[in-house]
């Protein structure tokens, strides 16, 4: 069988890319709750920064500088980054306070009081923020979630949808 996918290739479809209009969507279809704040502040700064599943959730509140222009976030690891030398991401405030991904990050940091440690953590069925950080597969659930809520397919929405969103929507304007 190794031979043959090697020679033919796996029919595995290519993921839509969640453009600006479908991340608006899925910011509509969150949760008012401690949830939903998590999920949109990972949407945003997703979608805004054009990261990876794995950069997202291997972030720390620590690689997180809030300034006058928005926020500038350290990525320490990236799949690109061979030598560990790291890299820092401008994000800036959005012109629509409810789409911002600046102050969805400072909502969510500020709603549980969370001030060292992962940034994107689980929370229980209490609402207890838990002390671990999320796996790259959990970027993958929120987003198909939040995709069947707004009424998209959510087989055609995965994590990667983010970045590659991020890259076509760019590409449109």
């Amino acid at each position: 069988m190794k031979g043959i996918r090697r020679v033919k290739g796996t029919a595995q479809a290519q993921k839509a890319p969640a453009l600006t209009e479908d991340i608006c969507a899925m910011v509509d279809a969150t949760d008012s709750g401690l949830i939903g704040t998590r999920d949109r502040a990972m949407i945003l700064l997703g979608f805004a920064g054009a990261f990876r599943r794995s950069e997202l959730v291997g972030l720390d509140v620590e690689d997180c500088a809030f300034n006058g222009d928005g926020l500038t976030v350290t990525l320490r690891r990236s799949k690109t980054d061979q030598t560990g030398d790291g890299r820092k991401v401008g994000i800036p405030y959005g012109s629509n306070p409810d789409t911002c991904p600046v102050r969805a990050v400072q909502s969510w940091i500020e709603q549980p009081d969370i001030s060292t440690g992962p940034l994107f953590r689980s929370i229980n069925r209490h609402g207890q923020v838990q002390p671990g950080r999320l796996s790259g597969i959990d970027v993958t659930r929120v987003v198909k979630k939040l995709a069947l809520r707004a009424g998209f397919d959510p087989a055609k929405y995965a994590g990667h949808s983010l970045r590659a969103g991020h890259a076509t929507s760019a590409a449109i304007a």
